[in-house]
């Protein structure tokens, strides 16, 4: 079964050889025009599988601190009916995990020294259901919360600020206080330190503390846990659970999920993933309508060819689709070697990465400064799909002028000095 000419005629015109200085120029432009569409591709690739790599690592180790779905009391004040509600929870077919929590803000005080933190209170033997955390935490630590004895586990960093360590003594300081004769006088309370903990989270580390459930109840006046945590199967189904949640429970209490706790965070992260999308397609834009110039030199070039394919009786149509083949197939060789050199490094960067800090002698992710110390990459099909098809369309429509110009040669006038 034989090709069209049209196709024939493009393939050849895009692996012509270097019989003239002027073709081999045209050659040369076009290889750096497919140069230029791979390496564009290629860095959209890996940049936004960078991205999601980074999202991805700093999501799973905020949810290992932050629950999926909270409800919590609008008032503030403890829930009533506690144990119907974990019940009817566990009930959803996605929820695995379950437990109460108090989360209020408080000062910790320690000499001279005094910081602002959220305070959790937890019960320990359920809040592994609810937290990774909890379960990758040091061996025990949670369990040294005995009610009753005020112990107190604090994040790493909250306690590197604080100079404190394990079995030293902080002052919690609780929001509001007694009125005595003497006027207003704060609640205090001595809390020992029992444990500390780095969940990989600078804002947590630096922020959260958690004592046990009861003795929190007696700090803060509470009556009850201030609200529930749940874990799920998927942590990308919370915004659909957290609605029927809250369709079904009562106006008093107020259901969030985490994607709303962080929003802002990323809400930032999408916009900087589309900027950043957006910047490296002007280089895909840049490399494929360099091929407009590659066509207009082969139509040059050709024309005499053009000519006596016009006399034969090829139609305008025709003379057009050798040279947009010729341009698209240049497109797609260069997206191709894109596509497979991004996703190679992107699926590799893991062994990347390394082999080039041991080369040059440096840390691209420092340990002391970043959260993360190796680089991570989660290519998505969301992305790579986007990619591949607006480096074919841009490459495609910067072929349709030239080619056009290619079907209003005049025959006459192009064999003329031939």
């Amino acid at each position: 079964m034989s090709l069209p000419y049209e196709l024939q005629l493009g393939w050849r015109y895009t692996r012509a050889g270097r019989a003239t200085r002027r073709n081999g120029f045209i050659n040369f432009i076009s290889g750096v025009s497919m140069l230029g569409i791979g390496l564009g591709v290629a860095a959209l690739i890996i940049v936004l599988s960078v991205m999601n790599g980074f999202q991805k690592e700093v999501r799973d180790r905020m949810l290992g601190v932050v629950s999926h779905i909270e409800i919590l009391s609008r008032d503030g004040q403890g829930l009533q009916g506690i144990d119907q509600i974990m019940a009817a929870a566990r009930k959803n077919p996605e929820v695995i995990g379950v437990a109460p929590f108090i989360a209020t803000q408080a000062l910790i005080a320690r000499g001279e020294d005094m910081k602002g933190t959220l305070v959790r209170g937890i019960e320990p033997k359920l809040e592994p259901q609810v937290t990774d955390f909890a379960t990758t935490a040091q061996q025990g630590v949670l369990d040294k919360l005995v009610p009753g004895e005020f112990g107190i586990v604090l994040g790493g960093e909250l306690a590197r600020s604080l100079f404190v360590r394990e079995g030293d003594q902080v002052t919690l300081v609780a929001p509001g206080g007694q009125v005595t004769p003497a006027g207003v006088v704060p609640r205090l309370k001595q809390f020992t330190v029992v444990g500390t903990f780095d969940s990989g989270h600078y804002e947590y580390d630096s922020a959260l503390a958690m004592i046990h459930e009861q003795d929190a109840q007696r700090v803060f006046r509470l009556d009850g846990p201030s609200g529930i945590r749940i874990k799920l199967k998927d942590l990308n189904q919370a915004r659909e659970v957290a609605d029927e949640f809250a369709a079904t429970l009562p106006g008093q209490f107020l259901v969030r999920d985490w994607t709303r706790q962080n929003k802002t965070w990323f809400a930032a992260v999408q916009v900087e993933k589309r900027m950043m999308f957006v910047i490296l397609t002007l280089i895909v834009a840049v490399a494929a309508f360099n091929l407009v110039s590659t066509l207009v030199m082969t139509v040059t070039d050709k024309r005499a060819d053009i000519a006596i394919l016009r006399t034969l009786g090829s139609s305008p149509k025709s003379i057009m689709g050798i040279f947009v083949v010729q341009g698209a197939m240049v497109g797609v060789m260069g997206t191709l070697g894109g596509l497979l050199l991004g996703l190679g490094i992107a699926y590799n960067i893991d062994v990347i990465v390394p082999w080039l800090e041991q080369l040059f002698h440096a840390s691209f992710l420092p340990k002391d400064i970043y959260l993360i110390s190796k680089m991570p990459s989660d290519p998505q099909r969301s992305d790579i799909l986007p990619i591949t098809i607006i480096s074919l369309i841009l490459a495609f429509a910067a072929t349709l002028y030239p080619s056009w110009r290619a079907s209003r040669v005049n025959p006459a006038e192009a064999l003329r000095y031939e």
